[in-house]
């Protein structure tokens, strides 16, 4: 069949939050605890820094060295408590500067900084009521909607108007809040995403996305903040607070697969460790080929899985593609034309070493299949005999709602062909997927939750919270493929 892809949106990875609380530089702490967090998010950045008094932001378009270039714009942030944010658009456009976090609203009684990480599912049935009942928004982002719950609650004190504003938000998100007197990181009843407290040795506070953030910054890993809870953090220390006892976790597969760094944990897993896992899971389910010469990964995510497919494979893993650090990741470019321009920018096969040879090419996904066909067609030119490619997760079959900005099947090449259709399209000699049992054992995760405490939605099409306004869209798009997997028909694999 012909695949006619539809490039009007982008995929994009999810956000990165980050804060600390009681250090004299907080400013350049959030920086650096930002820039760990790069990969998280490229379209934009910022701060909101405060003494306890009054909170000031400054954000902009682009990466976090360009944001802040001049240096007077990171030391104009003064006080000793932040949040930043690294962001990637899942909802709100990507070069409007009011979309950019963090918020900062002032308000007669308080100051309040808001980054959130994620995509509220709800955000247009919310937005509407509230815009009804007088609520002038800012941006068109769905973050702000918290807010304006906030805002409106009839609830006593913040606190319980923020228990009441999160009760009524579906779908994913962290949320990291910065008031006059505390810093708050607040996590949804699935636990999507990572939220980490760490501690420095001067005994300020961390809170971050990540866990390879608190290694750059000095600090000790404290603690996760769970499904359905929030942290309020300030001179007296961590309080931990449940605004839900309707939880169930289901932490992003994507995070293991490719989203965060190697050296964080997530949940006590470590990501390096559980690709490793899954490259050796693969190479156990999908054997390579007779006669395959060497084992090659893609740089830098797929490099943790293909030393594990060698090893258990005992094939050699060489070095047969070498990525240029400084271009940024094409599955988060924000339009189609750079994403195709970017990946001969971006990669560079070693014809020394694939020349005359037979490959196994690991990868940890195929999204759109537009990256895999032209490395496919690089190896080729550089005159590689065959290349088998072997994807250490599942097909990438359903649409995500939960911080990743691909809503529609359209974009999915996995949703619109067979495994079978797949592999002619993209030129590869062989075409084999890690299965869904093999990525969720090789993940490690064991919580009394549907598999094992992962979310495998985009594979399965099983989602664990309430799609809210994009129900009705889900239905009317979905492919007969899709539709298959749904009612548990077979294909072609």
């Amino acid at each position: 069949m012909e695949w006619e892809s539809d490039h009007s949106r982008s995929i994009n990875e999810e956000c990165g939050v980050f804060g600390v609380w009681n250090h004299p530089q907080a400013n350049r702490v959030t920086f650096f605890g930002l820039h760990a967090l790069q990969h998280r998010g490229q379209a934009g950045a910022g701060i909101s820094c405060g003494d306890g008094q009054a909170l000031k932001n400054f954000r902009g378009i682009g990466l976090l060295s360009h944001v802040f270039k001049n240096a007077e714009d990171l030391e104009s942030l003064t006080g000793d408590r932040a949040i930043g944010h690294v962001r990637y658009a899942t909802n709100g456009g990507h070069d409007n500067l009011n979309n950019f976090q963090p918020f900062l609203f002032h308000f007669h009684d308080q100051d309040i900084a808001l980054a959130h990480n994620g995509n509220i599912t709800n955000a247009q049935s919310l937005r509407r009521e509230l815009e009804e009942s007088g609520a002038v928004f800012n941006s068109s982002s769905d973050s702000e909607v918290l807010i304006h719950l906030i805002r409106h609650s009839k609830k006593d004190d913040f606190y319980e108007k923020l228990e009441d504003a999160l009760r009524q938000i579906q779908g994913g998100f962290n949320y990291t809040i910065l008031t006059n007197d505390a810093l708050i990181g607040v996590v949804d009843p699935n636990s999507f995403r990572p939220l980490v407290i760490g501690k420095m040795k001067n005994g300020a506070y961390i809170l971050t996305s990540e866990s390879c953030a608190l290694h750059v910054v000095g600090a000790e890993f404290v603690q996760n903040i769970h499904a359905g809870h929030y942290a309020i953090i300030n001179d007296d220390g961590i309080t931990i607070r449940s605004y839900t006892d309707k939880t169930m976790i289901a932490i992003e597969a994507m995070e293991y697969i490719y989203f965060a760094r190697p050296d964080s944990d997530i949940a006590g897993i470590n990501v390096h460790s559980a690709r490793k896992a899954m490259g050796r899971q693969l190479a156990l389910e999908q054997a390579p080929p007779a006669q395959v010469d060497m084992v090659i990964g893609v740089p830098n995510s797929s490099l943790s899985a293909a030393t594990g497919y060698a090893e258990q494979s005992g094939i050699p893993y060489e070095m047969g593609l070498v990525k240029n650090q400084y271009v940024a990741r094409t599955f988060i470019e924000p339009t189609q034309e750079l994403r195709e321009q970017g990946v001969r920018k971006k990669l560079s096969a070693v014809v020394g070493v694939v020349e005359g040879k037979s490959i196994v090419l690991v990868d940890d996904s195929i999204v759109r299949g537009t990256t895999m066909k032209r490395l496919i067609l690089l190896l080729r030119e550089a005159g590689a005999r065959e290349v088998h490619v072997r994807i250490t997760s599942p097909p990438f079959r359903f649409p995500n709602y939960y911080g990743i900005d691909m809503s529609t099947s359209s974009e999915l090449l996995a949703a619109n062909m067979t495994v079978a259709e797949m592999t002619d399209y993209l030129g590869a000699d062989t075409l084999s997927f890690l299965s869904v049992e093999g990525t969720i054992e090789s993940i490690g995760l064991n919580f009394d939750a549907p598999h094992k405490g992962i979310c495998i939605s985009a594979f399965t099409g099983d989602y664990p919270a309430p799609l809210g306004d994009y129900q009705e869209g889900l239905e009317k798009q979905l492919t007969t493929i899709q539709k298959k997997i749904l009612k548990g028909e077979h294909v072609d694999d």
